[in-house]
């Protein structure tokens, strides 16, 4: 190949993205043939295994994946990049930024940030979901060893998130090849089951889900709350858009992963047709006996992939949400010079190893993880059908007679999908809505606090012009550069007060500066900073940073060389004011929330360490705010 042929070039980086999309997009969605078929028929609501079944759970499988997956997801809703980025996340970001009619914003925030709240829920469930049903073919594969199922699963996700710290760049490599490995094997496994009942592939028509529904309406409705387990992944195929772009995440989804999983799905129920024993694990039992044992550690190796993949979404997210102001400052720790996504958060890290352990004790098998699993998954899809409903009226402008007909489609879909897995919150759904309703309670408290927080240091600040006038006059200027970080734009910064009252002097070069992060997820180097000369070597300053990007003050600092020249840190004080807060009964929050808040902003990683702030150069000033 040419290396000068700019075609090539394209060719290659396109099948080199599509390649590592299949690792790491494809993987959660991809494990679902360990379990979504088996809980369809032998889970918390089973059916029978005649033919009018079988044929119907196929049918039923496939067009929820075209409707859901391909339809909703694939070709519509990842149209909707946030500069490239996705995920429920950067949509609000995106609809926020841009929404004409802000009437709805506030509601609309409130569904994104339960949409993300639900995905933490699902990213504890995935990993235990897809590791034990793995695991669990060993006591298809050697019966003799069924007893360690458990703690097999638990020395894999133990092993999984204790190699988080060293970055997955390396192991990721090795994701797509192990994958693609993965899907041919069950492809050709599928293929050799069809090969004894062909008549299964008349089950794409959508006739058999229709005739499903229509002969047995109730069974048909509460079998949907095990169907949906086969489109579990279909909001990561958006929420990874950021690293692998739309076109390479369509091609494999269209071309090589869909194709993959309907001939397994049809070869299990092919088999299921033959041999009704095959329900207690119709996915070992496509291959043959000697097969199974080298079939498990495939489909651990692709589960630990699935995990891999909802980990490093958890991180992602997680970055956006302490960006976006819906979360303290958390340390976040880079793996990779080169890609700016791979990052590894430890607090995350720990706290979702600790509830994945959990889940594994208390649920046993993947069977009782199921009912846990579709509630997080539709949830998020619903609220995911929510925002696109906004997006094409306020924001692609599209003609409601183009619009409401599709809507209505996913809203039927979702809202069916939604209220089967309602059916099974007693048996396990309580916990994503559980971990959904906690973590919603701590991302509204931090952004309610933190606005509170803001407006009343805004009212007790005195505008700057009248300090300057007076401070400059009195106060003895020593050389060098004093940054006071201040999350207002205006007023003077309290650290400043402080550093007046107790020192008594004022540097030569004063910059008051406030981090403020964009609605996007990059910005250009030309639009980061603003700067206005207040006179008297006072400067007012704002550095921008997209919602995805490091917050890297001294970085930025360094590319000014306006405002009285270029920053030499060894001649740069930075000021922070570190405030304490006084639950009050003023108007704002109830008591429990400010006290909540409190103690967020207590454990919150210092501003020193998340703007990057040379340790010896910082000088902390307290203060006590009343909320």
């Amino acid at each position: 190949m040419d290396p000068a042929d700019p075609h090539a070039h394209r060719a290659q980086a396109f099948w080199k993205l599509a390649v590592g999309a299949v690792g790491v997009v494809f993987g959660d969605i991809g494990t679902s043939p360990l379990y979504a078929f088996r809980e369809t028929f032998a889970g918390h609501h089973p059916l029978a295994l005649d033919r009018l079944h079988v044929m119907g759970v196929i049918s039923l499988m496939f067009w929820s994946m075209m409707i859901v997956v391909t339809l909703k997801y694939v070709t519509i809703i990842m149209r909707a990049d946030n500069k490239g980025e996705g995920g429920s996340l950067a949509l609000l970001a995106l609809i926020s930024r841009c929404a004409v009619d802000r009437r709805w914003t506030s509601g609309i925030v409130i569904l994104g940030v339960f949409a993300t709240a639900l995905f933490y829920g699902d990213s504890m469930i995935t990993p235990a979901v897809s590791v034990l049903g793995a695991v669990e073919g060993l006591a298809v594969a050697a019966p003799a060893f069924g007893g360690l199922v458990v703690p097999v699963a638990i020395v894999i996700l133990v092993f999984l998130f204790s190699i988080q710290r060293g970055g997955t760049s390396r192991v990721g490599a090795f994701f797509g090849p192990i994958m693609i490995f993965y899907f041919l094997v069950i492809a050709t496994l599928g293929t050799i089951s069809i090969a004894g009942d062909p008549s299964v592939l008349w089950a794409l028509l959508p006739s058999y889900a229709v005739m499903f529904f229509v002969l047995d309406p109730l069974a048909a409705f509460l079998a949907l709350g095990s169907v949906v387990l086969a489109v579990t992944g279909a909001e990561a195929l958006y929420a990874d858009m950021g690293h692998f772009g739309r076109k390479p995440i369509r091609f494999s989804w269209l071309w090589f992963v869909l194709p993959a999983l309907m001939l397994n799905y049809m070869g299990q129920g092919a088999l299921l047709l033959r041999d009704a024993s095959a329900i207690e694990n119709p996915f070992y039992m496509l291959a043959p006996e000697a097969l199974r044992l080298p079939l498990v550690l495939v489909a651990t190796m692709a589960a630990v992939i699935a995990s891999q993949a909802v980990i490093t979404g958890a991180f992602s997210v997680t970055q956006q949400a302490i960006q976006l102001g819906f979360m303290p400052r958390l340390r976040i720790d880079h793996t990779s010079a080169s890609t700016a996504g791979q990052i590894y958060i430890p607090l995350i890290n720990w706290l979702l190893m600790t509830m994945v352990i959990l889940l594994v004790l208390t649920f046993q098998n993947s069977s009782n993880l199921t009912a846990a699993y579709g509630i997080a998954v539709t949830g998020a899809m619903f609220i995911d059908s929510c925002l696109l409903a906004v997006l094409l009226f306020s924001l692609w402008r599209w003609k409601w007679w183009q619009a409401a007909p599709l809507l209505a489609l996913f809203f039927v879909v979702d809202g069916a999908y939604f209220a089967a897995n309602l059916t099974k919150v007693p048996d396990g759904g309580w916990f994503p809505l559980l971990v959904g309703l906690i973590i919603f309670t701590f991302l509204t408290t931090w952004a309610k606090g933190r606005k509170l927080m803001i407006a009343r240091l805004r009212e007790s600040a005195m505008p700057i012009q009248i300090f300057i006038t007076s401070a400059a006059n009195s106060a003895t200027r020593v050389p060098g550069t004093a940054v006071f970080m201040t999350s207002t734009p205006d007023g003077v910064p309290h650290a400043l007060l402080h550093n007046l009252k107790h020192n008594k002097v004022l540097h030569e070069r004063v910059i008051l500066l406030t981090v403020k992060i964009a609605d996007e997820p990059y910005v250009a180097d030309d639009d980061r900073a603003r700067i206005d000369d207040l006179g008297r070597g006072f400067h007012r300053m704002i550095l921008r940073f997209g919602f995805m990007e490091d917050a890297d003050v001294p970085a930025a600092l360094k590319r000014i060389d306006v405002c009285g020249g270029e920053f030499r840190m060894i001649e740069t004080s930075f000021f922070l004011a570190r405030q304490t807060l006084l639950p009050s009964a003023k108007p704002g929050m109830a008591v429990w929330r400010e006290k909540l808040f409190a103690w967020m902003l207590r454990n919150a990683e210092s501003a020193m360490e998340f703007f990057r702030l040379p340790t010896n150069r910082v000088v902390e000033l307290g203060s006590q705010v009343e909320i």
